[in-house]
């Protein structure tokens, strides 16, 4: 089954540790309550405090090198599920969530309101409003959690989760059994129900909260990493295996709490949402983004920036991906030899083939303030020290310290795209081959126009001046 990171010297051991996850989650609290407090009580500056830079620059650069190293590791220490634990000791949820709602709507329209919030308010500006957006997650996942059961925040609302469910399957590790065999003969299936404190000598052990049954799990898709399964299995049986990255995207087998992927078109348009809003994301930072904010402006004869902005997330997340998947899966169709799927159907099969160019697009973006405001934690965390304690307890501030110059990374950008575009090429072959067989360049070659020209945007934008948001460099 190959390599197995729970049975490594030291990460495996701390990893197979009762108490990792929680240690984990105790440390990114502490770093979320350090950027809350000097978000709200800290210089209004941004690249001075430590809730924008910390935020907008260190969090999620790390986010998207983690996800891309190993996989869906910030939901292992999520500090919003240790508040909410504890809330549940207080008031335990007695409500399901509701069937109807047990779908990715919810949560890429979450995704969508926080990157639109992002960019209207401009929190990569304000410490306070970045503060007050951290509280609010952790509100939410309290206001959810403890009305429903299991992990129903983090399947179903969670904008970040959403996020990084549909950018793992691009990791080379995940969660799967070691020997099937095993769960065969299993009777007790501890790993999604969990095991009661009752059954002395062993602790209580709560299974699976997002209810994938682990022997017909596959893949890295609404799993969180929080190694319940691991704890709860009695046979010593679930493996953090090593694996193809994105080969998962090519398996239509019915997997556990997710079904086929094929047939699921919300979590279909999660992944169009992830890729289109990656551009989106990173045009939103160039300087021709103020300027197509004015024409629509006054196109449309408003004032209003909210307006404006609200018609470029429309015509980028909405009509420009109808226009490319839809015309695409159009051309498959007349192309592919199969007429007996929908257009809608064949869109739905290749837009996962689409994440790893739009993976390709966030690293590339995130990576960029990574690298040059990387070094920026230094001057920001002694400030920060020297403004709470009332001294310089960690020494001047050293603002020099920032990271490389942006010249300097555009060439590992445009590398990253272009890797990001040869994973993309290489799935819509794939799917090719899976479903239309005797087609398989015909059907691919609209997707691979679709994938380049994705990859052409994306170096374009990345190549305008960029606002160095929320850093030294800014300004």
């Amino acid at each position: 089954m190959g390599s197995d990171v729970l049975r490594w010297p030291v990460i495996g051991t701390w990893l197979r540790w009762r108490h990792a996850r929680m240690s984990l989650q105790i440390v990114l609290l502490a770093v979320a309550a350090a950027i809350v407090l000097h978000g709200l009580v800290g210089p209004p500056v941004a690249p001075a405090n430590l809730a924008t830079v910390v935020t907008w620059v260190h969090y999620r650069g790390l986010l998207v090198v983690a996800l891309l190293a190993a996989g869906n590791f910030f939901c292992t220490g999520c500090p919003f599920v240790l508040v909410r634990d504890a809330g549940r000791r207080v008031h335990a949820p007695a409500r399901r969530w509701p069937r109807w709602l047990r779908t990715k709507w919810i949560g890429i329209a979450s995704f969508a309101a926080v990157l639109f919030a992002y960019e209207l308010f401009d929190l990569w500006a304000l410490p306070a409003a970045t503060a007050y957006l951290i509280l609010g997650y952790f509100g939410a996942a309290l206001l959810v959690d403890l009305v429903f059961t299991g992990a129903s925040f983090c399947k179903y609302v969670c904008p970040i989760g959403q996020f990084n469910f549909i950018a793992a399957p691009l990791s080379p590790l995940e969660i799967r059994v070691r020997q099937p065999s095993v769960c065969s003969a299993c009777r007790s299936f501890d790993c999604i129900k969990g095991r009661p404190a009752t059954l002395a000598p062993a602790p209580a052990q709560r299974g699976c909260e997002l209810r994938l049954f682990l022997p017909s799990k596959i893949g890295n898709v609404d799993c969180t990493f929080c190694l319940d399964c691991v704890h709860a299995c009695p046979h010593d049986n679930v493996a953090l295996g090593v694996r193809t990255p994105g080969a998962e995207l090519l398996d239509d087998r019915r997997r556990s709490g997710v079904g086929r992927l094929t047939g699921r078109r919300d979590i279909a348009a999660l992944a169009i949402v992830f890729v289109f809003a990656g551009l989106l994301n990173a045009f939103a930072m160039a300087a021709p983004s103020r300027g197509a904010q004015e024409w629509f402006a006054g196109a449309f004869s408003t004032t209003s920036e909210a307006a404006s902005l609200a018609a470029v997330f429309l015509i980028v997340l909405v009509a420009i991906p109808v226009l490319v998947v839809g015309g695409a899966a159009a051309m498959t169709r007349l192309l592919g030899g199969v007429r007996s799927l929908s257009i809608g159907g064949i869109a739905t099969r290749y837009a996962y083939a689409l994440v790893p160019v739009g993976f390709g697009v966030w690293l590339a973006h995130y990576g960029f303030h990574l690298l040059t405001g990387g070094l920026t934690i230094v001057p920001v965390v002694q400030s920060a020290a020297a403004s709470l304690s009332g001294g310089p307890v960690l020494g001047e501030p050293l603002w020099t310290w920032v990271g490389m110059r942006p010249g300097a990374v555009f060439p590992i950008q445009i590398g990253l795209v272009l890797l990001g575009m040869m994973g993309s090429l290489a799935l819509a072959h794939g799917v090719s081959e899976r479903d239309h067989r005797g087609h398989v360049l015909a059907a691919t070659a609209p997707w691979a126009l679709a994938i380049a020209a994705i990859a052409a945007a994306a170096i374009w934008i990345l190549a305008q001046p960029m606002d160095m948001r929320g850093t030294i460099l800014a300004g």
